[in-house]
This record gives C-alpha cells, structure tokens and sequence, in this order.
C-alpha cells in the first residue's frame, strides 16, 4: 500500500497477501484526491474531519490523514484488517487517526459525532450497498453540508438520487459523491 499524497506521501505499507480486501487502486485514489483537492474541499485549512468506512487495509483513511485532516475515523469489521490499520496508525503516531473495530451499520447506529466528508467502500457484492447513501445521509454523521463519497462497481447506478453530485469512474473504480444538502443550481 503506497502513500499517494500529502505528508506521508511516498510511504509503502505491505498489506498481508491474506487479506480479503479489495484495495482501491492508485489511480483512482490519486484522481480522487485531486479532485476532492481542487473541487470539493479545503485540506489546507486542517480542519476536515472524515470517515473511512469500510476501511479494508486503511489506504483511504491513511491518504485523509496524510492530507492534514484534523480527524480521522477507519471502521474495520474484520479484526485482522483493524490490527494492522492499528499498527500502521501506530507507527506513524499520528493523533489525527483513530481506526475503530466495528461493525459500519451499528457504528453508524450509535455513532455521534459528524464528519465533513464519509467515504464509503464496501464490498461490491453488499446486499445493501445500494443502500448506503440514504443510510448516511439520513443519519447524524454527516455535517449539515457534509458530502459522502461512495466507491463501487460498475453494475451500481446512482444517477437519479437527489444528493448526487458527481460520479468519476477509473476503470472498474466507480466514485459516487453526494451532499447533504445539495447546493441549489
């Protein structure tokens, strides 16, 4: 796993070949940041707080916290992916990240503090991924401008939901960003 940007950028973390997740490719994720970089939000400011569900190897949430985000939390069901999220948070003690082994739809049950930016990457296959926007926009964890980034497969449409903003696609790699509150046209 390599470090795309920001102040960790260049750093390799090698991800156990046991591990069942699907990490988001390079490409995707440096296209990504780049526009969330240079559209949607201000790293600059250090004042961005995020959520990183699903977090898999912690890849995404490793990129937010390279950017200076001021907080940020990975959700990891599985408890081998949270140990080494952990050990990688833990090697760079960094404060700014908090990995947490929960369950993402419970998480967001009882979760409650709110976020500037979630990004979501559950496993394409998820019964409820389609899901997944009105799950979190409906909850508190999104601040009232708050936008969700949602990644998945090609098979996934979310053309017609009313918070959607955009969508980028690298490959395989979709990208489904929403806001809250969408800004009036």
């Amino acid at each position: 796993m390599r470090v795309v940007g920001g102040k960790y950028k260049r750093k390799h973390f090698a991800v156990p070949r046991t591990f069942k997740a699907r990490p988001t490719t390079d490409f995707a994720k440096e296209n990504l940041f780049n526009i969330l970089s240079n559209v949607y939000l201000d790293f600059e400011d250090g004042e961005i707080e995020a959520l990183d569900l699903f977090g898999g190897t912690g890849s995404i949430g490793l990129e937010f916290v390279s950017r200076g985000c001021k907080k940020v939390v990975t959700v990891e069901k599985d408890f081998k992916h949270y140990q080494f999220i952990s050990k990688v948070a833990h090697e760079l003690n960094d404060r700014a990240w908090l990995p947490v082994h929960a369950d993402v739809f419970k998480y967001l049950q009882r979760c409650s503090g709110s976020f500037d930016v979630v990004f979501a990457d559950p496993p394409y296959a998820l019964d409820k991924l389609a899901d997944i926007p009105q799950i979190v926009l409906e909850s508190n964890v999104l601040k009232e401008d708050g936008m969700l980034i949602l990644e998945h497969g090609k098979s996934d449409d979310f053309s017609s939901h009313p918070c959607l903003i955009d969508h980028r696609e690298y490959g395989s790699v979709n990208f489904s960003i929403f806001r809250k509150t969408p800004l009036a046209n």
